[in-house]
């Protein structure tokens, strides 16, 4: 094996850095443009689940090295491997990573540059919020080869609703940074130097809340949107009566009247 694919294969597929409150997941597969490989998939899953238990942590951004964010599944693992019980497990297996996404307690957010293609489109779907360069683009491109991008679907519709999701899913087109703003599948969109910037501006704020109150907020609006609206306002109005017991919210309430930062006290 040449000497650059061993030490390739040798480093991490998901670089983790924790800093101030934010934990940055890095996928590490740059010459195979960060495709979702076996190995991406479990060390993305691990390292997650390993962040539930960081007592400091406000968000989780997921990031990538080289040319892409990350260009789906990989394609030459897949056709190795024609095997309908093999395809089966390994969606699925995609499909739990995205659910550890969205059930993760904490905010977790894509910071986009290049191309997020099929899967990977999906996994920017799949985060609370997006930062994307401005030269970033977005594809589900399953179509292009035969292969009607299935998984990505249930993520896509969910976020930007059923006829963008379509329109994207059966063209295979791709999509500019403005349009994924437009549409909702990212927050933010700055200028290729400034997307670290962009990045901070959004995580800073986070930061500053109350742990507590964060991972009440994103639980309560993820099982609220599932609800009936008569059903959504009473567990709306049950979530809140539960937060204003709280110690974080009198701290906070405190902290804003005596016009001091608060200290939160909750995780």
């Amino acid at each position: 094996m040449p000497a650059s694919k061993a030490s390739a294969l040798d480093m991490p597929a998901v670089n983790c850095h924790l800093a101030s409150g934010v934990a940055t997941l890095t996928l590490n597969r740059p010459d195979r443009f960060n495709t979702l490989s076996e190995t991406m998939l479990s060390a993305l899953s691990d390292a997650l689940q390993a962040l539930r238990e960081e007592p400091e942590l406000r968000c989780v951004v997921i990031a990538a090295t080289g040319r892409a964010f990350c260009t789906g599944h990989d394609l030459k693992e897949m056709q190795a491997r024609q095997e309908h019980a093999y395809y089966q497990d390994l969606f699925r297996r995609c499909g739990t990573l995205m659910q550890h996404i969205v059930d993760f307690p904490l905010p977790v957010i894509a910071r986009v540059h290049g191309v997020a293609t099929a899967a990977g489109c999906q996994l920017v779907a799949s985060c609370d919020m997006a930062v994307a360069a401005r030269s970033a683009r977005f594809a589900v491109s399953g179509i292009n080869v035969g292969l009607f991008c299935a998984t990505p679907a249930v993520a896509l519709s969910r976020d930007i609703g059923r006829k963008r999701a379509l329109e994207m899913l059966l063209t295979g087109e791709f999509i500019s940074a403005e349009t994924a703003l437009e549409w909702g599948l990212v927050n933010r969109v700055a200028d290729d130097d400034q997307l670290d910037e962009a990045l901070n501006a959004l995580t800073a704020s986070l930061t500053q809340k109350s742990a507590l109150a964060l991972s009440t907020g994103k639980a309560m609006f993820r099982r609220q949107a599932e609800l009936p609206l008569e059903q959504a306002y009473a567990f709306a109005a049950d979530t809140m009566a539960d937060n204003m017991l709280a110690d974080d919210v009198s701290e906070g309430i405190s902290a804003f009247f005596e016009k001091r930062p608060a200290q939160w006290r909750h995780r």
